[in-house]
């Protein structure tokens, strides 16, 4: 049996008995005003962090989810794109789509606003989705993407890239891991199915991402996320697992390669109200700014003296300079 039919069992079988333990659910839930998440749709959340963001969703977007779990991120979309059909969920799992059909009725009844039909409900394939090319102004994926090997991950970035419209962002919460994993545990398809052994380090995904042609690239969050140990797990040593929130946005791609903010901020403290590069960044005196990395190496440099640039820190929530 392949991986990717592994996966479809795992989550055929969490569709038909709801599996809290199977991946991280325990990141807190949005509260916002008149939105009520049913509590199957919380035992549901097979995700690690979270893919809505209130920046991300203002105009009524046409937002695309896939992987739909058991519709909770659906909801929560829905809630900033209320029009039918506003958004679209997609899986490849008939038990998975029909769990997120019986959980939305539920979602109905607690929240006056909410309509089924806000979103529409498709099943399909990551690899092939059934949505029309420059369609979409949000795209969304999480803990999906880390159960494909190589070649499947980068038709899964191809076709989200595929659809989405220009300037629209991708949207993802994935496992991360920095240590090399042994062939077993890389092998082991079961891991893989829960987006564990397929875990890449942030360089490798951040690369897929601005291959695929993305010009932007945003790190919005980096936590800890799991442990793989000797006593659970086939491995020797202890793999500490780490997940990101990131957004990759279809804008063109600079002359000068892709920017990547991971968190960096740079602060000029000299003699005059402001530093001018000349290349678009303009630095007021005393005030961070967000740079991508890109920026920071331009300007550190320049070996000034009055320029202070800060370490990665993995979290980055926009005005850079970029």
């Amino acid at each position: 049996m392949s991986y990717l039919e592994t996966t479809k069992d795992v989550y055929k079988e969490a569709a038909l008995t709801p599996d809290v333990g199977l991946c991280c659910t325990t990141n807190p839930v949005w509260e916002l005003p008149g939105l009520k998440i049913p509590k199957i749709m919380q035992e549901m959340n097979y995700g690690c962090g979270s893919t809505v963001h209130a920046r991300d969703l203002v105009n009524n977007p046409k937002t695309l989810y896939v992987g739909v779990g058991g519709g909770m991120e659906l909801l929560q979309f829905a809630y900033f794109s209320r029009q039918k059909n506003g958004v679209i969920g997609v899986d490849v799992v008939d038990e998975m789509l029909e769990a997120s059909r019986k959980n939305f009725k539920e979602a109905e009844e607690t929240n006056p606003w909410f309509k089924s039909e806000f979103v529409d409900l498709k099943k399909g394939d990551a690899l092939r989705l059934p949505v029309e090319d420059n369609s979409i102004d949000v795209a969304a994926q999480n803990c999906l993407f880390n159960i494909f090997k190589t070649e499947e991950l980068k038709k899964a970035i191809a076709e989200m890239y595929r659809v989405l419209k220009p300037n629209g962002k991708l949207v993802m919460s994935d496992p991360i891991c920095e240590q090399e994993m042994n062939e077993t545990l890389r092998n082991d398809e079961r891991l893989r199915a829960l987006c564990l052994s397929g875990s890449l380090p942030l360089k490798e995904y951040v690369k897929m991402l601005t291959d695929a042609g993305f010009g932007t690239i945003e790190i919005r969050a980096k936590k800890p996320y799991r442990i793989l140990d000797a006593k659970n797990y086939p491995t020797e040593e202890m793999i500490y697992i780490e997940s990101i929130e990131v957004a990759a946005i279809k804008d063109p791609m600079p002359e000068d390669g892709p920017c990547v903010f991971t968190g960096k901020a740079a602060i000029y403290f000299g003699q005059d109200d402001f530093f001018d590069d000349e290349k678009g960044h303009i630095l007021l005196k005393n005030q961070p700014i967000a740079i991508c990395d890109k920026t920071a190496g331009a300007l550190q440099n320049l070996k000034r003296d009055d320029i202070f640039i800060s370490e990665s820190t993995f979290h980055y929530d926009g005005g850079g300079c970029c």
